[in-house]
């Protein structure tokens, strides 16, 4: 894999299974990069409390500034010092299609895993979510808030990958780590 970079985004609706996928490559040794985490950066930066307020705002903000690709704007620069430990950078939380077309501009070698489970699967993992649970309700109301505001489905309908989650197993690693095995061998520049 000599000199080759690899950006690989999981995408997904809530309660899909994103957050395990990515802490098992974690555990595999890759570096994960939450989009999530730039609102934090922001206000610490910006010396501000990580309140509810203060998130929404710079959220707005930063929508404001450089549109719907805002994060992927952001999480550029973290993917590049990235690279300088690991050939290979996992992103997690990736939404927008804007999102997705600027890190496929900026990235060749740039692949969406999507974790697919279905809408009664999901809602009912998001119940049982010890941080942040939903009602189903909330769930579905989170759904169509996610795919019409924030253009979510197109970079789930453009992914290089589809792994079916309906049962959190070993069998949804399997599949991931086959996935990346694919991805390495088959990507330009291998």
């Amino acid at each position: 894999m000599a000199n080759k970079k690899i950006v690989i985004a999981i995408v997904g609706m809530a309660g899909s299974g994103k957050s395990i996928s990515c802490a098992h490559f974690k555990s595999l040794g890759y570096p994960i990069l939450r989009f999530g985490d730039q609102t934090d950066i922001g206000l610490k930066e910006l010396g501000l409390s990580l309140i509810e307020a203060n998130e929404k705002k710079y959220r707005e903000d930063l929508r404001k500034n450089y549109g719907m690709k805002a994060y992927a704007v952001k999480i550029e620069p973290r993917i590049i010092k990235a690279f300088k430990k690991s050939d290979i950078v996992f992103l997690d939380g990736l939404y927008s299609w804007e999102e997705y077309t600027y890190l496929k501009s900026k990235f060749s070698n740039f692949f969406l895993i999507c974790i697919y489970a279905r809408p009664a699967v999901r809602y009912q993992r998001l119940v049982k979510r010890l941080i942040r649970p939903l009602t189903k309700k909330d769930a579905y109301q989170r759904d169509i808030a996610e795919l019409v505001n924030l253009h979510k489905g197109g970079p789930i309908a453009m992914a290089d990958f589809l792994i079916k989650n309906n049962k959190q197993t070993k069998k949804l690693f399997d599949k991931l780590t086959d996935t990346l095995t694919l991805i390495k061998n088959h990507a330009p520049g291998a």
